[in-house]
């Protein structure tokens, strides 16, 4: 490809980040040197110093804070591994080994037993042993499976409570990071070893794991619970492997990540947006950020505290009120861990493109000759195939996450909903997040959980040759009556999907045959979690044009027979309950009732 000399390469704000970078570069390797050549006495003293700047200048409020007792946070920020972090709370974790299919030997926890009364107990490992079902967790962008139980509360806990609930609980760990940075073909001191991105989680990493965990169980199915990019790394694999849906049952994303619309701060931006070459001559060709436990190390933990909430301030507009300082001291040094630049690199790819996209290889310049795209275009993570039940639990005030541009990109039987104030940090360490989280985790688990999808569609639909989003469809259900008292936009809305199919437990067992059999279970002894709690949920309908009517008025009714979707046509004067995509584009046309009943969503054809 031809190019323009000299002017061709980059654009201008790109040759300034860039100079910056190299400035900063250097200043940070010349204070690393001199770190590592400080005797620890030396480094001891910077400690304490900064801990006394730190004393004086805070406010009265907060060093009364800080003489309070903090014996939890202060021994969950001190525990050095994930199975010391468990021991804090009386739990026993299992430390297992996954190798991919190309060498990274993966690090993977495993939570099975309860905290009092199993002990010594034998989990899915067998005839005689109990079986439960499966739930995996997935943490998200530089971090590790430590994120999950960093907390100063068991009951705050996810991984916790599910076991309390009588789950086999794993936590998984991407290659590079603490757990996982080693491989049988290359040594971490090479640029081979961290030449991967998230091509390379969903490829190997994400399957590889979850297939070792179905082996070591005998299991057929496990449910997937991903945070940040744990959730696009599994809109990714489920995407390209199509076996892999019949392997997971449920896939709950909290803060989903998929094409997130950029930086709250102009100038990182557009550092962001700039081409990989800059980006690698800024963070190098290995592990990106690897001077951040050399700051932790130096630093009075909350001037580390109170660095990471300015940079998460400065870069994504978070408050962070939602976290205690409390749990911001025993979490945040769990915070970071290893990755490749190479990866980041693939986030900014994806957010100068706008598109969910694998690693391009082959960037042009800005101002390079040719149409090169007309040409060459980047493959997408094809999302709409994915065949798994997908539950999205976003935040209000999550900066990364766009649902409206998200549920154009999932398929219909997509269900989104949200948490109004909380941010993305806040799915992981938030005050309520027990009480605003954890229930839309346990119903979803208990509708999908071991449920054959494949074989039973959930979903109401109509299909008329058109692509369309239907919400909140009446079904007929005890208490599903439509309200029209609310009309709003859309970016105000409060999307939730469900059918009212999870309280027809006689016709959904009959229609919906779970995997594993009646004759299945004979010579078990399954523990199976308890069901749901029966919580009033508020849920968004979306009509179109000139269809907003009273919910009574509908005489649509949808029946569904063994694995079949009979529809029937609305008669005149019936709600519409469906809207075109490109309607659905033009938001003002449209409006929303909010009602209590709970609805169906998808996009049919």
């Amino acid at each position: 490809m031809v190019r323009i000399p000299v002017l061709g390469r980059l654009f201008w704000r790109e040759y300034i980040a860039l100079a910056a970078s190299l400035i900063l570069i250097f200043l940070e390797g010349l204070i690393r040197v001199i770190t590592l050549g400080l005797p620890q006495p030396i480094i001891r003293f910077c400690y304490n110093r900064s801990k006394n700047l730190f004393n004086i200048i805070s406010s009265a409020q907060d060093s009364q804070s800080r003489t309070k007792p903090k014996s939890v946070a202060t021994s969950v920020a001190g525990a050095s591994d994930f199975v010391d972090l468990c021991a804090l709370f009386g739990y026993y974790a299992e430390e297992h080994v996954v190798q991919t299919g190309d060498g990274y030997l993966l690090g993977v926890h495993r939570l099975c037993s309860k905290r009092e009364g199993e002990e010594g107990t034998r989990v899915n490992a067998g005839r005689g042993s109990v079986q439960k079902r499966i739930v995996y967790l997935h943490h998200g962008l530089l971090m590790n499976s430590e994120v999950w139980v960093s907390l100063t509360e068991r009951e705050r806990c996810l991984p916790f409570m599910l076991v309390e609930k009588g789950y086999d609980v794993w936590l998984g760990n991407n290659r590079g990071n603490k757990y996982s940075k080693k491989s049988i073909r290359f040594s971490p001191a090479s640029n081979e070893f961290w030449d991967f991105s998230m091509d390379q989680f969903a490829f190997h990493d994400v399957p590889d794991s979850i297939d070792y965990i179905l082996a070591t169980t005998s299991q057929l199915s496990l449910s997937y619970v991903g945070f940040s990019q744990g959730t696009a790394q599994a809109f990714a694999t489920l995407s390209i492997h199509p076996t892999l849906n019949d392997k997971v049952d449920v896939f709950i994303a909290l803060a989903p990540a998929m094409s997130p619309a950029g930086l709250r701060n102009g100038v990182v931006d557009a550092l962001v947006k700039a081409s990989p070459e800059v980006l690698f001559l800024a963070f190098g060709r290995r592990s990106i950020l690897s001077s951040a436990t050399m700051w932790q190390s130096i630093l009075y933990p909350p001037i580390f505290v109170r660095i990471i909430d300015m940079s998460l301030s400065f870069l994504f507009d978070w408050s962070g009120k939602n976290i205690s300082i409390d749990q911001k001291l025993a979490a945040y040094p769990h915070l970071y861990s290893f990755t490749s630049t190479k990866s980041v690199v693939h986030w900014f790819q994806i957010i100068r493109n706008k598109s969910f996209q694998m690693f391009d290889d082959d960037v042009q310049a800005p101002l390079s000759l040719g149409a090169s795209d007309r040409y060459y275009r980047v493959a997408k993570f094809p999302t709409r195939n994915i065949k798994t039940p997908i539950v999205l639990v976003y935040g209000g005030s999550d900066s990364l996450v766009d649902i409206r541009v998200m549920l154009k990109e999932l398929p219909r039987h997509t269900v989104a909903k949200e948490v109004p104030h909380f941010e993305h940090l806040d799915f992981l360490w938030g005050q309520e997040v027990e009480r605003l989280v954890f229930p839309h985790v346990f119903d979803a688990l208990s509708e999908y959980a071991g449920r054959d999808h494949l074989k039973s569609p959930e979903l109401t639909y109509k299909s008329n040759g058109n692509r369309r989003l239907a919400i909140n469809r009446y079904s007929g259900c005890p208490g599903d009556e439509l309200s029209s008292n609310t009309i709003g936009d859309l970016s105000d809305s409060h999307l939730e999907v469900n059918s009212c199919s999870a309280r027809q437990d006689t016709s959904l067992a009959k229609a919906s045959p779970r995997r594993f059999s009646p004759t299945t279970f004979r010579n078990r002894k399954y523990v199976s979690p308890p069901s749901s709690s029966s919580t009033e949920q508020t849920s968004a309908s979306m009509d179109g044009p000139g269809d907003r009517r009273i919910g009574a008025q509908s005489k649509t009714r949808t029946s569904i027979l063994g694995n079949s979707i009979k529809h029937t046509r609305e008669r005149s004067g019936s709600v519409s309950s469906t809207r075109s995509v490109d309607s659905v584009k033009r938001f003002g046309e449209g409006g929303i009732s909010i009602g209590t009943s709970k609805a169906t969503t998808g996009f049919s054809k």
